[in-house]
């Protein structure tokens, strides 16, 4: 391609909104340009990009047995409905009316789409299992979009779906993808963890979210550094050892005035103590049952593992006025002499010793509080965020923390959906059985943002060669010069037939100015042609390492074919 032809608008400046690297870079290459917030054009080289990621991503999936289609963007209610996730999913679902008054939704996912046609189209057990998959736009009204393509309203997404008659033959499906990412986000170039994660509003067990690392990252990741250990914090769990006091014999709890201390931090200064030896007392209802949460002063609860533990889909805090109604006084809840609702004790406080607490009276503490010996019988369960100093469960070496930006995620389904929407097979008994269901997805677009987060420099891109829009970028000096124009032409058209793509940079431009876009827009090798074009001697420059050299034109072809190894 010709760059004088080439919609390619660069730019030196960029919104001030811009906050992540991938997202200003992908502005000032003219990859990309944003319609309304969260919905983004493909400009030509970003469209060559996507491609690319594509095309591996088809070829891995191909490569796992899985068969690809193409899915409807539009889905009837009533499928959503059926599965009970039109009220679950939430705002972020797009809904709309045709003019006859039906409810619709723009997809978001397919899983209700999916198994309505496997139910209508599958039948016997021997046609089990199968895997199916699209590449396709999907439609999430997000609250905040941000950071690009990394958080949008709109993008492309490859989503695929197992059926097997079977919880092993599932077994072997989940496995089979989970291969195929590896290798899809390995040879797009991508640092990535498979981590541990929460199914969320999809629904079913065992599931994997696919983290490629960054500091722009909004998840937070938790991984051992001597097993192979790793989970999103919604998930993830740690080992704390409490360290005997020296006041284990401590008298029983005893009152301490504590005027207008109602947080961790001041308890902590007012009694000189470490947050530590501190049990905090949250008040929260599900489904109007109410319920006191102890943990840690220094730790967070984790509201999707409180969720999971009641059993509910929602969790919220009690009123002032509910605190009153239980006895006690908002700021200064403790778990003595409470009445009328459940106690859930983190596993963080089991074994303290002389700890502090609220007295349910207004300005006042209970300390020296030994929680087996004066709370009763608590049932434990893992409800915190791991904190720093947490250990690993299986190795006991001290967890460490990273961020990451989530590119793809497998779940195992089960019969959620089969069940709901009734796709059920004959086995060979003649017995009819539900399908059990996988799910897979990998954000496309959201994974060409990730590697321009993860490969770029104070200059621009530093494309992997894999996705790289052009394979090299061909700079004519001086496009008046005959020697310099010819000698273009020639590499132009010997590249291109060699199998490569070629970026000639024609333009009537300064040097400089080539130079900078080449560096912007960071394709793998950058051919430059110069005042040595009559010598037949050219400079090449490695995006990646900075290294330049020159070749002449006999020693180019076999250079740029070993270079693309």
């Amino acid at each position: 391609m010709k760059q004088q032809r080439l919609l390619v608008p660069t730019l030196r400046d960029v919104p001030g909104d811009a906050e992540a690297a991938s997202h200003r870079l992908m502005l000032r290459a003219g990859l990309i340009r944003q319609l309304s917030s969260g919905i983004y054009s493909y400009l030509p080289l970003g469209m060559k990009a996507l491609q690319h990621i594509q095309t591996i991503v088809r070829e891995e999936m191909d490569r796992a047995g899985a068969q690809e289609m193409l899915m409807p963007a539009l889905h009837p209610a009533e499928l959503w409905k059926a599965s009970g996730r039109w009220d679950v999913y939430g705002p972020e679902l797009m809904r709309l009316e045709d003019r006859h008054g039906r409810e619709f939704a723009l997809g978001a996912t397919h899983e209700e789409v999916i198994t309505t046609l496997v139910k209508d189209e599958i039948h016997s057990y021997k046609k089990l299992p199968v895997t199916l998959y699209q590449i396709q736009t999907k439609f999430r009204d997000e609250r905040r979009p941000r950071f690009g393509l990394l958080r949008g309203r709109e993008f492309l997404m490859k989503d695929a779906y197992s059926f097997d008659r079977s919880a092993s033959g599932l077994d072997a499906s989940y496995q089979a993808m989970y291969e195929a990412y590896v290798h899809i986000f390995t040879r797009c170039g991508l640092q990535f963890r498979a981590v541990e994660a929460d199914s969320g509003a999809i629904g079913g067990t065992d599931t994997h979210e696919f983290m490629a690392l960054a500091d722009i990252g909004e998840d937070t990741i938790v991984h051992c550094p001597s097993c192979h250990y790793a989970a999103n914090l919604e998930k993830a769990i740690g080992r704390i050892t409490n360290e005997p006091s020296s006041l284990q014999e401590a008298s029983s709890p005893s009152s301490v005035h504590t005027p207008g201390v109602t947080s961790i931090k001041q308890l902590s200064q007012f009694l000189a103590i470490e947050p530590t030896q501190i049990i905090k007392s949250f008040a929260v209802k599900s489904q109007g049952s109410p319920a006191i949460v102890l943990i840690r002063g220094d730790l967070e609860i984790n509201e999707i593992k409180l969720k999971h533990v009641l059993g509910v889909q929602e969790v919220e805090m009690l009123s002032e006025a509910e605190i009153t109604a239980l006895g006690s006084v908002a700021g200064f809840i403790g778990p003595i002499g409470l009445t009328g609702c459940k106690l859930i004790a983190d596993t963080s406080i089991q074994g303290m010793v002389n700890a502090v607490v609220g007295a349910n009276t207004a300005d006042y503490h209970l300390q020296h509080v030994h929680v087996e010996r004066d709370l009763g019988e608590l049932t434990y369960a893992d409800v915190r965020n791991v904190g720093h100093g947490e250990h690993c469960i299986h190795c006991d070496t001290e967890l460490a923390f990273a961020r990451g930006i989530e590119v793809g995620h497998v779940f195992k389904l089960g019969t959620k959906y089969s069940e709901s929407l009734g796709a059920t097979f004959t086995d060979e008994n003649g017995v009819a059985e539900p399908m059990i269901m996988g799910c897979y997805g990998i954000g496309v677009s959201r994974v060409l943002a990730a590697v321009i987060e993860q490969h770029q420099d104070e200059r621009g891109i530093v494309w992997p060669n894999a996705i790289a829009p052009f394979n090299f970028h061909l700079l004519t000096m001086n496009v008046t010069d005959e020697h310099q124009l010819a000698l273009s032409e020639e590499l132009y058209t010997t590249l291109q037939r060699a199998g490569f793509t070629v970026l000639w940079d024609d333009r009537e431009e300064r040097p400089g100015v080539k130079f900078n876009d080449a560096d912007l827009l960071g394709f793998p090798l950058r051919i430059t042609i110069g005042k040595k074009a009559n010598e037949r001697i050219v400079e090449c420059k490695e995006r990646r390492s900075g290294q330049s050299y020159e070749l002449s034109v006999d020693q180019l072809l076999p250079h740029c074919q070993s270079f693309f190894k």
